[in-house]
């Protein structure tokens, strides 16, 4: 991979509740990354406005709202995410077909309205804090992990979604898959959290790769928090992780 699209494939997630710690991660790491993860913590706590810190920055965006509702109510809150000129935002799968053609729909149209290019919706899998025992115990799921999540990353295909969010160890399965039925030159993004470098603590998280790992198994897309954000550099850090990247 070339030097210089690697930032590219980098997502930084702002996994906090202070605008101030948000502010000092953005203003250390801008350069460093193509993406920042806003997620429902930050969002929540900061509202909007973050947003915009991160694009005046010339960073893209990627809020994960993982919305799940009926169709009428997540088209419309994707359709407000839209306004906010976001880069990524994503929703459950399990919402279904209808809540995923509806919502695209309205994204397209309130895009067109604000005369902006629409962000690329994004599925949502299963967690990787998830497990196959708790899938099929808990969540009376009887598939086995690998297999639920294929079934649904054929669904957001066949729907024209723009990607998918996987743990790093279905990336390789989805990518297969994609070739297999669409074409190599289909565009399909698959974005995988769960990254966990060799020296970093796997935390609340089950099912993980190292970046290098995960960008050779298919991913187009890494989302690294914890890694970085806690590490006692995160300068230091992101960089061993943009190494590792490049070398896949």
């Amino acid at each position: 991979m070339k030097a210089n699209e690697v930032k590219d494939h980098l997502i930084i997630a702002l996994d906090t509740s202070s605008e101030d710690e948000a502010r000092k991660y953005i203003d250390l790491l801008s350069e460093y990354t193509g993406y920042f993860k806003v997620g429902l913590e930050l969002f929540t706590s900061v509202g909007p406005k973050i947003i915009k810190v991160i694009k005046d920055k010339g960073n893209k965006v990627f809020f994960d709202g993982k919305f799940l509702d009926i169709p009428n109510t997540v088209s419309h809150a994707v359709a407000n995410m839209v306004r906010h000129k976001v880069d990524m935002i994503n929703v459950y799968m399990s919402g279904g077909a209808v809540m995923l053609a509806e919502t695209k729909k309205l994204m397209f149209e309130t895009a067109k309205e604000c005369n902006i290019e629409p962000p690329s919706l994004l599925g949502v899998t299963v967690l990787t804090s998830i497990t196959n025992n708790i899938l099929q115990e808990d969540l009376k799921i009887k598939s086995q992990l690998d297999e639920y999540v294929l079934h649904l990353a054929s669904i957001a295909l066949s729907n024209n979604m723009d990607g998918i969010i996987c743990s790093p160890n279905e990336a390789s399965l989805i990518k297969t898959l994609k070739n297999e039925k669409y074409g190599a030159d289909r565009k399909f993004l698959i974005v995988t959290p769960g990254i966990r470098p060799k020296w970093a603590s796997a935390d609340d998280q089950k099912r993980t790769a190292t970046p290098k790992e995960a960008i050779q198994n298919g991913a187009t897309h890494i989302v690294v928090g914890r890694p970085v954000t806690a590490d006692k550099n995160p300068k230091d850090a992101i960089k061993k992780i943009l190494d590792e990247i490049e070398s896949s």
